[in-house]
């Protein structure tokens, strides 16, 4: 049974897990993306995570195809500010860039609204005055809901609420970093700051991009149609023997306790109660299933912080 959780200090209501699309279109058929949208809808999942640039717009595009009739069942979240051309403003968080791009995500999404329309990233070039009013303007005409933002730092996330405090502006409710059992630089600040002001996480990557499967094994190739096989960039990031002692000591772990590898990572996640919902992609419908069952997994107290100090960085 899924179980939801308030974002923020908003009235919004999410599941404890958030459907990941970033693959739809590209890895993921479009007719497979189509079915796990519904599988995820009918587990209870409501919540679907995206952006204008996933898939070349393919994510939105499919999202909006398999919510026909279904729109007022799910909450959706999608984001502006990454490069989407070569043109002087087909990036960041000018009013002119954002006023163009909610446009194309509505079209995209066959929506008349957006639920939660995320800053992308940072823009160090546009005052967050002139973002963060389009952003209010956005939800005073009815096409946002919620504001929030992605890959911030907690000074930014700060500056922003004093900018929207200052101006009376709809503030930021939530935060998305990536966070797993190896990326845990977000415990230092971030997730302080956020338990502090009440602010939802929802945290991406719980699987460090499949690292955490345990599908990669030292001294040897990644295995064929992997992510680090047609990504140098990734496997030259994952493939460091201190990944891989960690690893081992996590795997020892999920053996102790008979749970898988991945669902012992992500309910690892599930465990902090600073977070409000990792988000998790699938590539074919079964594993929505699969997925859904982690939220049943309650690991010990004991398992939490013998994971939290295996995997700790110092």
């Amino acid at each position: 049974m899924m179980n939801y959780r308030r974002l923020g200090k908003s009235g919004l209501r999410v599941s404890q897990l958030c459907l990941g699309s970033n693959n739809f279109g590209a890895q993921v058929s479009e007719q497979d993306s189509i079915k796990i949208i519904a599988e995820a809808v009918d587990l209870g999942i409501n919540l679907i995570d995206t952006a204008n640039t996933y898939t070349r717009g393919m994510s939105e595009r499919i999202i909006g195809k398999a919510l026909r009739g279904h729109r007022d069942d799910v909450i959706i979240a999608t984001k502006v500010g990454m490069t989407i051309g070569e043109g002087p403003n087909q990036d960041g968080l000018s009013r002119k860039h954002i006023l163009w791009q909610i446009r194309r995500s509505l079209e995209s999404l066959q929506t008349d609204f957006i639920d939660i329309y995320y800053l992308h990233r940072f823009d160090i070039e546009t005052p967050l005055e002139e973002t963060l009013s389009t952003l209010d303007y956005l939800v005073s005409q009815g096409s946002v809901r919620y504001v929030a933002c992605s890959n911030f730092a907690s000074w930014q996330i700060a500056k922003a609420h004093e900018v929207c405090e200052t101006h009376d502006l709809q503030k930021l409710v939530a935060v998305q970093p990536p966070y797993n059992l190896m990326q845990r630089d977000i415990e230092k600040d971030l997730l302080p700051y956020c338990e502090q002001e009440g602010l939802g996480v929802l945290t991406y990557t719980p699987l460090m991009g499949g690292f955490l499967t345990g599908k990669y094994s030292r001294d040897k190739p990644p295995p064929r149609e992997s992510r680090a096989e047609y990504s140098s960039f990734y496997w030259e990031r994952i493939n460091k023997a201190e990944n891989y002692t960690i690893l081992e000591k996590v795997q020892t772990i999920a053996d102790e306790i008979g749970v898988p590898l991945h669902k012992l990572a992500v309910a690892w996640i599930l465990k902090n109660p600073v977070i409000t919902a990792p988000i998790i992609g699938a590539s074919k419908p079964e594993q929505v299933e699969e997925n859904c069952s982690i939220t049943q997994i309650n690991i010990s107290k004991e398992t939490y912080e013998k994971l939290n100090e295996t995997t700790s960085t110092g």
